[in-house]
């Protein structure tokens, strides 16, 4: 054997050290197409890294492997565990997100065919700012047309490839033909600045692509071999790129797992995953079902959850761990029983080797996080809140209080700047600035000033209107303030000015999480007016909870977040909480089987989190602003075999 075979025997037999088989059939499976089906825990980030190592030690150029993932903390982890097997020979490879690759491929291109390659970029207050400019100039409402909703529905057609001509062909409703219109003019306003949105630089490398061929034979001929991790998040403009680059080669590799599928919110499509064997006919197929996390009971629970979904590749995770505490299952009284069952468990397993950095607590919604951060706060457990602000920190529940403190203190100028303007009414700085001056003038509260606004020098006709329409609300809530319970005096207010009726309109994922976290708010001011107190009470309590003073983000602390945001993570113990028809599976994806499936997936995620104990908790009855609500228990939940779980009770405790 010649010195370089021997060296690359040597550099191929310690990149595959420590896989198992399957491992290694992975790395090792070199040519054609690739589909890894990595499950949770399996050591999909090993099994990239080692097979980008393995290519490159096996001669191939790594200015011609391409390995895309989703966030630039993922690309960059890759890059380094690269560069720790292979030095300096990894530092031409294309390890990236979608859009820095494809914006690397527009800023080289876009001059031969007639554009600047030095565009700009814009962020997501950028595309407000200029959707509020188009709304305006196409005498649109806000208040009608939310600029956020009217974004979100472009970046929709965008995943979907389709520009402002072919979005207007489509349109069915008269809505949707105003958001065509707001397309072309916000697009125009992109060109004219030669900027691209996030969306942008996906569908013009596509469009680049597919109308030049000698561009496209370039990047098909460079890219030799191609990696796309987290597949299943893919959308439709994302899939159609990867496939142009792989009509080259055909060497692609895609490693994913349909049973995490859980952003079809954000345009991911499941069917790129699910239906990778139909596009590469001759693909190759790994499962990787051995799991490093997890004992087996948690794994054979989260099977038996995730199975019934009929849209998926079957694959069972095992381990070499055998056995594990069975799943607790907690049946609790109400939220706040909840809340106070899960500290204490928390408080019970520390111990020197398990620090509150151990203990995750997720739920389906952050309006579920209230009650265990009030729990929380009550018994000094330390926590942070990952992927969302803290309860009171919320700008809708910053808002909403706002409105209380003007019924309360009728000088709270402060809080009045804060919500003149929330909903927009077109009350200006200089507008707001002069109605406070007329109070401080006149002796009169900010309420009466603002139903007084038609007396006010300086303001604009729509100032005036506006302005007298908020205080004539206010002024009825406050002259029924003593009498009116908190909840129902919060939810008039938020109703008579249009709060609501905006959040609604604006119909993203972000105004009905704002939606849930205000409902959220109102059943505990449902709850603090059964207790006999009152507006006053009620705020001092508020500013004592949300107390900065209380929480030192250098702590050791307990993470609260979504599920969501729990992707990729992973804990000692796990609590998830809220197992109920309605939470987990929202309310929203309640008779849409694909939408159940995707809930399932959900809990899978949550439940595969969890390394050493896992805990599933319900609450019998749950406070709305309505009153109190039985609740059933989830169907997720029951579809745990019994002999895998530990059941307590609310009456047991």
């Amino acid at each position: 054997m010649l010195p370089e075979e021997k060296k690359e025997k040597f550099l191929s037999d310690k990149i595959l050290e420590g896989l198992n088989p399957r491992q290694i059939e992975a790395v090792t499976h070199t040519q054609g197409p690739l589909l890894i089906l990595a499950g949770a825990g399996s050591g999909k980030t090993t099994v990239l890294t080692r097979r980008i190592a393995y290519l490159i030690a096996r001669g191939v150029s790594p200015g011609s492997i391409l390995a895309i993932t989703f966030t630039n903390k993922a690309a960059n982890e890759l890059k380094s565990r690269i560069e720790a097997l292979l030095g300096d020979r990894a530092k031409d490879i294309w390890a990236m997100t979608f859009h820095a690759a494809c914006a690397r491929i527009l800023r080289t291109e876009f001059p031969a065919v007639g554009r600047s390659g030095r565009f700009s970029i814009l962020d997501a207050q950028d595309q407000i700012r200029i959707m509020r400019q188009v709304l305006k100039e196409l005498n649109l409402s806000e208040r009608q047309y939310p600029p956020s909703g009217i974004l979100r529905m472009i970046s929709g057609a965008k995943d979907n490839l389709l520009g402002p001509e072919e979005y207007a062909k489509r349109a069915t409703t008269f809505y949707e033909t105003r958001v065509a219109q707001a397309y072309r003019a916000y697009q125009d306003k992109l060109n004219e600045q030669d900027g691209l949105d996030f969306d942008d630089l996906i569908m013009q490398t596509v469009i680049l692509l597919r109308d030049n061929p000698a561009i496209r034979e370039k990047y098909q001929r460079r890219f030799s071999h191609i990696l796309v991790d987290e597949y299943q998040d893919t959308n439709r403009a994302q899939y159609v790129l990867t496939k142009i680059l792989a009509d080259g080669h055909k060497n692609i590799a895609v490693v994913g797992d349909d049973d995490q599928s859980i952003y079809t919110f954000r345009g991911a499509d499941i069917r790129n995953i699910l239906e990778f064997e139909k596009d590469y006919p001759s693909c190759h197929v790994v499962k990787l079902e051995q799991n490093y996390r997890s004992t087996q009971v948690i794994l054979d629970g989260a099977y038996h959850v995730v199975s019934r979904n009929f849209f998926r590749k079957d694959k069972r995770l095992w381990t070499a761990k055998k056995g594990g505490k069975p799943i607790l299952v907690y049946a609790s009284l109400n939220e706040e029983d909840e809340a106070r069952f899960v500290a204490d468990e928390i408080l019970k397993l520390l111990s020197p080797s398990r620090s509150f950095s151990s203990f995750a607590i997720l739920y389906r919604t952050h309006a579920q996080s209230r009650t265990f951060e009030d729990v929380f706060m009550e018994r000094g457990i330390p926590y942070s809140i990952l992927g969302g602000l803290r309860f009171y920190e919320r700008k809708e529940i910053k808002d909403a209080i706002s409105y209380l403190r003007l019924i309360a203190y009728p000088k709270d100028y402060i809080s009045l700047e804060r919500v003149i303007n929330e909903p927009p009414r077109g009350i200006g700085p200089a507008s707001v600035r002069k109605i406070i001056d007329y109070a401080a003038r006149e002796g009169i509260s900010l309420v009466d000033a603002l139903s007084r606004a038609s007396s006010i020098k300086g303001l604009s006709q729509k100032a005036k209107k506006s302005a007298e329409e908020l205080g004539n609300t206010l002024a009825s809530v406050c002259e029924r303030a003593d009498t009116m319970p908190l909840h129902e005096m919060l939810a008039e207010i938020l109703d008579r000015t249009g709060y609501r009726r905006f959040l609604e309109a604006e119909g993203t994922q972000e105004s009905l999480g704002r939606l849930e976290n205000l409902d959220q708010l109102l059943a505990s001011l449902r709850v603090f007016s059964a207790s006999g107190k009152g507006l006053y009470e009620y705020l001092e309590s508020q500013t004592l909870v949300s107390d900065q003073d209380m929480y030192d983000e250098k702590k050791d602390a307990c993470v609260m977040m979504t599920l969501h945001a729990a992707k990729g993570l992973e804990f000692d113990v796990v609590f998830m909480v809220g197992m109920e028809e309605g939470l987990l599976p929202h309310a929203r994806s309640i008779g849409d089987e694909r939408q159940i499936e995707e809930e399932r997936r959900l809990c899978y995620v949550g439940m595969t989190r969890a390394k050493e104990m896992l805990y599933l908790t319900f609450a019998s009855h749950r406070e709305t602003y309505l009153g109190t609500n039985s609740t059933r228990v989830s169907r997720f939940l029951q579809e745990i075999p019994r002999d895998l779980m530990e059941i307590r009770t609310w009456e047991s405790r």
